[in-house]
């Protein structure tokens, strides 16, 4: 049973769910499952398959039914951990497990830095960090025009562009920038502009997420299990090469998942993944079997 909450903090109301009961029954710490831009929606199929589990999913300030009281519009990682921090002390449930998807991943990450006693076990599951790549300063340019093709041309043509940007196969090279601009007709987008401009993935309102650098070593010293994960289809492009880039800067191997960026996913937001087979896998991980 799924049951809907709202902590009132200073700078957001932030609405989260609690998939089955607390205290946990096998007495086992609950999973709290994290996203972002993705909101708690992207965790259902997730959090189906792990219905032996006490899940925690919520909505980053912000996105979804979270609400913004702080007047700002820029979403950083040390905000979000303070959040998600906020979150595992009013369930009085900590400390936690933690599977983190995507810029989630990298809110984690700054959770384990900045509160070493709320987690432990993360699962870190393709963590956007462009500026740890060899070709850090290339892959900011790439990100730079997306956020132009979005100013410039609308929705649809800012995600066909993050769309090429995400899908594109090892580094950024002039190759790359020297191609004709995404058409989004090509990939089923609309080619109109409805005039928004505030789409945190499409803008620079979470840059800060993307060129955040971890604090190695307070990570290294926190008594958190931190697991760098990758799908087995992104290995070549970003999201599989930052993920191998912040193994490495973490001194660690790269843990492989099933299927690709959105692996847990059915296909409701589109091109589905592998839910069974990552669920199993997630749950070998988090078991520290694989």
């Amino acid at each position: 049973m799924k049951k809907t909450h709202t902590l009132t903090t200073a700078g957001a109301d932030l609405v989260y769910d609690v998939h089955g009961p607390l205290p946990t029954a096998d007495g086992r710490p609950p999973l709290f499952m994290i996203g972002q831009p993705m909101d708690a929606s992207g965790f259902a199929a997730l959090a189906a398959r792990s219905a032996e589990r006490t899940v925690v999913t919520y909505d980053p300030r912000g996105l979804g039914r979270s609400v913004r009281g702080d007047g700002r519009t820029d979403h950083t990682p040390e905000t979000q951990a303070d959040d998600v921090h906020a979150l595992i002390g009013v369930l009085g449930a900590g400390p936690v497990e933690m599977f983190a998807s995507s810029g989630g991943a990298v809110t984690a990450l700054a959770v384990v830095a900045r509160y070493p006693g709320d987690v432990t076990v993360l699962v870190a599951h393709e963590p956007p960090l462009i500026t740890l790549t060899p070709d850090g300063p290339a892959a900011v340019r790439a990100r730079a025009a997306v956020r132009e093709a979005y100013e410039k041309r609308g929705w649809g043509a800012g995600m066909a562009a993050f769309v090429a940007m995400t899908s594109w196969e090892g580094e950024f090279t002039e190759a790359y920038f020297d191609q004709p601009e995404a058409d989004p007709a090509a990939f089923g987008m609309p080619t109109e502009d409805d005039g928004s401009r505030d789409d945190p993935l499409l803008s620079d309102r979470s840059w800060a997420i993307s060129g955040y650098r971890p604090d190695v070593d307070a990570i290294t010293a926190a008594p958190t299990r931190v697991v760098i994960a990758v799908g087995e289809e992104s290995r070549a492009v970003q999201t599989g090469r930052t993920s191998a880039a912040t193994a490495e800067l973490l001194g660690q191997p790269l843990t492989v998942f099933p299927s690709h960026h959105g692996g847990f996913l059915d296909g409701e937001f589109g091109y589905p993944g592998k839910p069974d087979e990552f669920a199993r896998r997630l749950r070998e991980v988090l078991d520290g079997a694989a």
